[in-house]
This record gives C-alpha cells, sequence and structure tokens, in this order.
C-alpha cells in the first residue's frame, strides 16, 4: 500500500518578472505557501508491529528547511545566486520556476531516503499555485 504524507511550509520573498507585460514586472512580494508531498510502499501489517512510517515529520522539516526555507525566505529572488543550475529565462523567478528548482534539490535529497518525492506545490498567492507531480 502507498502512503504520502505532506508537510507544509512558508517564507516571504520577493520578485520581479523584466519581460512580463503586467504588473509582476515589478518588484513585489509574495507570502508563499510550500507543500511537499513524500511517499513510500508501506506493508500495512508491519506500521502495527513496527510503526514503520513514511519519513520521520520532524526529518523532512530539517532537510527542507536547509536547503529550500533557509535559502528563499526574506530574499530578493531575482539576486539569489542558487538558480544556477536553473536556466530562468530573463533570470525571471515564476512561481513554475521555483518549483523546478525545489524539485530538483529535493530529488538529489531524497535518493538517500527509502521514499520517493511525490509533489511539490507552491502556493504564490493564497489562490494561485504552480504544481509538479510524479
Amino acid at each position: 500500500m502507498k502512503i504520502t504524507i505532506c508537510k507544509e511550509f512558508r517564507f516571504e520573498s520577493a520578485h520581479y518578472l523584466p519581460e512580463h507585460e503586467g504588473q509582476c514586472r515589478y518588484i513585489h512580494g509574495h507570502s508563499y505557501k510550500l507543500l511537499i508531498g513524500i511517499q513510500k510502499q508501506i506493508d500495512p501489517f508491519l506500521i502495527y508491529e513496527n510503526q514503520e512510517m513514511v519519513v520521520d515529520f520532524g526529518a523532512l522539516k530539517s532537510i527542507i528547511n536547509e536547503y529550500i526555507i533557509e535559502e528563499l525566505d526574506h530574499t530578493l529572488l531575482n539576486e539569489y545566486e542558487g538558480y544556477k543550475d536553473i536556466p530562468f529565462p530573463n533570470y525571471a523567478p515564476t512561481a513554475e520556476s521555483i518549483v523546478i528548482w525545489i524539485v530538483q534539490i529535493l530529488e538529489k535529497e531524497f535518493k538517500h531516503w527509502d521514499c520517493d518525492l511525490e509533489f511539490v506545490r507552491l502556493y504564490e498567492t493564497e489562490t494561485s499555485y504552480a504544481e509538479w507531480r510524479k
């Protein structure tokens, strides 16, 4: 049986989209909400016997905080040097490109764990988000 666990995170960042025709071409900030889903195949009988889990929520929190939140919180994303591995068009950190960056970071980290990154959802506003799913 596959089980997915989810953890929610928040961070504050600013950005601008220089080639965009709308209001987003000007510097502005967002209160981002990030949801991470991790999945693992679990034997339901072992859950009761061994207290098996997908991954410890505390361990997941530590990884996300270290590699994502501490890097992006209270930054001007357009000037963040950690994006060197992603060819942002015109160096414009859209919600979509930030999700790609997060997926690339986390897939490297979760190779060492016995679980899979299932989805990354990044809310740029309360009602708008970009999402990657495996």
